[in-house]
């Protein structure tokens, strides 16, 4: 009856939450979980009280679960029992007076504004493969794109005249990005190759030999030979474009709702980091440069 319970809130997630398909696997495997533990333990789902949930979280502490991780499984938690409360399917919330796990925020990494110049001007030879690539990356960095966005980026979401993208994030929410003039020619360029060499329509803006949408995992290993060849030997990864485009539009000036909004992030809360990362280029240039620092 209990994983009838959970399918049930998964679907309600699905559906009426419209959360995407990875939020959704992490909510399965956290509660999937704690289903088995409770098993285990010969514990009734719907029976269990504050001190179980709490005897719990400390387990999976015990385990040497990673912040962010034992904080995500007690939302998950919340979340659960919150749809079986509204649902009347228990009386009462056990984690309703539950404290949250401390969870800590590290700094998103990114790249300094002459390093995303060195990889940006990095030049594309004459394969096809490399002009759709520098498309790619111009474009991910001109509007902040999640990898999973940007290969997923179909041709008439891009608005080559009036400068616009419009992208689909998190749970199907729409947003319009505005796209530098550096970026269209990029993909423009891409383009009339990709129609030269391949007449085949497709709907999809970046495609392998065989009309498909490139993979994330073929776009990062691009990525890390294209930083490699550009003299730029710092971990990097799809997201750490995005959070470089992040950091310099707040460091040049741009409000937190304006990035918020391009970002598609749903709580400003999440766009806020970028005000730390801000706050660290401060203070070493504090330090680097006062006479007492």
């Amino acid at each position: 009856m209990a994983s009838a319970y959970l399918e049930d809130f998964l679907t309600h997630l699905r559906v009426e939450k419209g959360l995407s398909r990875n939020t959704l696997q992490a909510y399965h495997s956290d509660l999937k979980f704690y289903l088995a533990y409770l098993e285990e333990r010969k514990l009734d789902l719907l029976r269990v009280g504050h001190s179980h949930i709490s005897d719990f979280l400390w387990h999976r502490r015990s385990q040497s679960l990673k912040s962010s991780s034992l904080y995500r499984s007690a939302e998950s938690l919340k979340q659960f029992y919150r749809y079986l409360l509204r649902e009347e399917i228990i009386p009462a919330d056990p984690t309703q007076k539950m404290a949250a796990p401390k969870i800590m925020h590290r700094l998103p990494r990114f790249l300094t504004v002459e390093e995303i110049t060195r990889l940006l001007n990095h030049p594309a030879d004459a394969r096809k493969t490399s002009a759709r690539f520098k498309a790619m990356l111009e474009l991910m960095y001109a509007a902040g794109l999640r990898v999973s966005e940007l290969v997923g980026l179909e041709e008439r979401q891009l608005d080559l005249d009036l400068g616009f993208v419009r992208v689909f994030g998190k749970g199907g929410k729409e947003r319009m990005v505005p796209v530098n003039g550096r970026a269209l020619g990029a993909v423009k360029n891409y383009l009339a190759q990709k129609r030269k060499a391949s007449p085949v329509s497709t709907k999809w803006l970046f495609t392998n030999v065989r009309g498909k949408p490139i993979s994330r995992v073929a776009f990062w290993y691009q990525l890390k030979k294209w930083a490699a060849a550009a003299g730029i030997f710092k971990p990097i990864s799809p997201h750490v474009i995005r959070h470089s485009f992040a950091t310099h539009l707040l460091g040049g000036g741009a409000d937190l709702r304006s990035l918020q909004e391009m970002l598609g992030h749903a709580d400003i809360s999440t766009t806020q980091i970028y005000t730390h990362v801000d706050r660290e280029q401060l203070k070493r240039a504090h330090k680097r440069f006062h006479p007492r620092g």
